[in-house]
């Protein structure tokens, strides 16, 4: 399934353009061998376009690193075709395929200063020292790097030596940086920073850039859109906004969100699909429809937030607190629901000012009507 792409966003600065490439995955597979094998990748056809910003996301074992090495050429694709601007890469080695990666470690050289670090690649290339220097200065510049140029790698924080591996990676003016959990050995305010750094440097740049996370939050703020993979397999590929609005099957819905969505299965009835005392009202067509396929019962998924006390004349869910999250203003309810005779774990945003002990119960009802979420029982994915 091939899945369109946005208008490119323009660099800002009105800089000089540096070269860009869309990139494009067409059923590409990487199969590694065992009994029985394992399609690590599975017919991946996704394409990214000139200085997008595209994240792909998932769980451990989901093949997010294993695409990324597969675009930069560290792996075999044992089935489809990739290309980059067109060229078709799928048998290119990493050094011809005008890409620059940033990866997890920094793996700077200790011995080398960092301007000596950045324009090492350079070196190797026999580019000519004014042009070195003139690449190193004018990337230091855009990573605020100029005043450590000739500090060694151990005289630097963390997040410093992240921007030097990233700053090794610009010098070299690739058609596309690939960049696998740049992030992950940062602690969380220094990642929120850097995330930041990251997302207006790319827009500065106008790169084409192909990042990997497992960290969802990371992929929603970061990305100009989101590709969510699981088992090697693409569930949905769109903005984030599309896909914590609309999740194309329970694996997206359950994943992209933090807290995650609220997912249980329920009844259906002449009304809707039956929540404790609360039904979840339906769309008449959408209802007839299910009942006609046979349905009896839906996979229903509702974010905590869609959730909030209901007064004492309102039909609600009544939720058993079990624990309180007090974050500022707001709040996050856990408890138990009634579902059908068994007990269902539920998160309620409310309040922080406001909020119910523990054992307490807590009658719940919908935001909106239309807040809920349908996806079919069996093959998970969304009906309306």
């Amino acid at each position: 399934m091939r899945h369109d792409v946005p208008p490119t966003r323009p660099p800002e600065g009105g800089e000089d353009q540096r070269i860009m490439a869309d990139v494009r995955f067409q059923q590409a597979s990487r199969i590694f061998p065992g009994t029985p094998p394992v399609r690590a990748v599975d017919g991946l056809s996704l394409d990214i376009a000139d200085g997008e910003f595209l994240v792909l996301v998932g769980p451990s074992g989901s093949g997010k690193s294993t695409a990324l090495r597969m675009l930069a050429g560290l792996e075999d694709v044992d089935e489809g075709v990739i290309t980059i601007g067109g060229r078709d890469v799928t048998a290119v080695s990493p050094k011809n395929r005008d890409i620059a990666m940033v990866f997890q470690s920094y793996a700077l050289y200790p011995h080398m200063t960092v301007a000596e670090n950045m324009g090492f690649a350079l070196k190797i290339k026999r580019i000519g020292k004014a042009e070195i220097a003139r690449r190193v200065e004018e990337a230091a510049r855009l990573l605020d790097l100029t005043d450590y140029l000739n500090r060694k790698p151990k005289a630097l924080s963390g997040g410093q030596r992240q921007r030097v591996a990233m700053g090794r990676a610009i010098v070299r003016e690739p058609a596309v940086f690939l960049m696998d959990e740049p992030l992950s050995n940062l602690d969380a305010k220094l990642r929120v920073e850097t995330r930041a750094n990251i997302t207006a440097l790319q827009a500065r740049l106008g790169t084409t850039t192909v990042y990997v996370t497992h960290d969802q939050i990371e992929a929603m703020t970061m990305g100009h859109r989101v590709a969510v993979l699981k088992d090697g397999v693409l569930q949905q590929c769109d903005t984030p906004r599309v896909l914590y609005d609309r999740p194309a099957n329970v694996f997206v819905a359950g994943f992209i969100g933090s807290p995650a969505m609220n997912l249980t299965t329920a009844a259906l009835t002449d009304a809707g699909a039956q929540l404790d005392g609360l039904t979840v009202p339906l769309d008449r067509k959408l209802l007839a429809g299910e009942r006609a396929a046979g349905l009896r019962e839906v996979t229903v998924g509702i974010r905590p937030e869609s959730l909030r006390p209901a007064s004492a004349a309102e039909p609600a869910m009544e939720l058993r607190v079990e624990l309180v999250e007090v974050l500022g203003s707001d709040a996050y309810v856990y408890g138990k629901v009634d579902v059908g005779g068994s007990q269902e774990r539920f998160i309620v945003r409310t309040d922080a000012h406001s909020t119910p002990s523990f054992g307490e119960v807590l009658r719940v009802t919908l935001r909106d009507p239309e807040a809920a979420h349908t996806f079919d029982p069996n093959t998970g994915e969304r009906l309306d």
